[in-house]
């Protein structure tokens, strides 16, 4: 599938609800818990995704625009989460990452952009030039991504419990 904004800007606008009605109320234990070492929990995750909004997508797509490659893009800090208060309720999470992705499409759709902007290029700190094309599809599977891993971390707490059929399982055998 061709990168368009009219496939994209549905599955970014429907991460929010869709985190909220997997995560939204449920005990410590399920937004805790994690598949060992040092994988992320649901609530790391959301956390993760606050960040991202405040600092990649959308301010990265507008530096691009605005600068090109002449401004690389700041490091993006994967793991700003953890100096971030991890007392506060996935409620306050939730709600916030939602506010900040809504700000964010409002924004992205107000650069009033179409299949002629996809080939312009920045300067990622690790990859080098990256098209405005390639940081917008990026977005999107990111979302997916963290969606996997949610849902992949959660399915793995019973892993141990679900005795036969684990063989039908493919989330905990990938």
């Amino acid at each position: 599938m061709e990168y368009s904004l009219e496939t994209a800007l549905p599955v970014l606008a429907s991460t929010p609800a869709s985190l909220e009605a997997l995560l939204g109320g449920l005990p410590e234990p399920w937004l805790r818990s994690t598949a060992g070492g040092d994988s992320w929990s649901p609530y790391a995750v959301v956390g993760h995704l606050v960040h991202g909004e405040r600092t990649d997508w959308i301010p990265r797509a507008v530096s691009l625009l605005d600068h090109g490659e002449a401004q690389p893009w700041e490091p993006f800090d994967r793991l700003a989460q953890q100096h971030d208060d991890q007392s506060r309720p996935i409620a306050i999470l939730l709600q916030q990452f939602a506010a900040l992705r809504q700000e964010n499409l409002n924004k992205l759709r107000s650069l009033d952009l179409g299949p002629q902007h996809w080939p312009l290029t920045g300067r990622h700190p690790e990859f080098g030039t990256v098209t405005l094309g390639q940081l917008l599809a990026t977005w999107v599977v990111h979302d997916l991504s963290h969606m996997t891993q949610i849902t992949r971390t959660m399915a793995g707490q019973y892993a141990d419990q679900v005795g036969p059929w684990e063989r039908y399982l493919p989330i905990l055998n990938p």
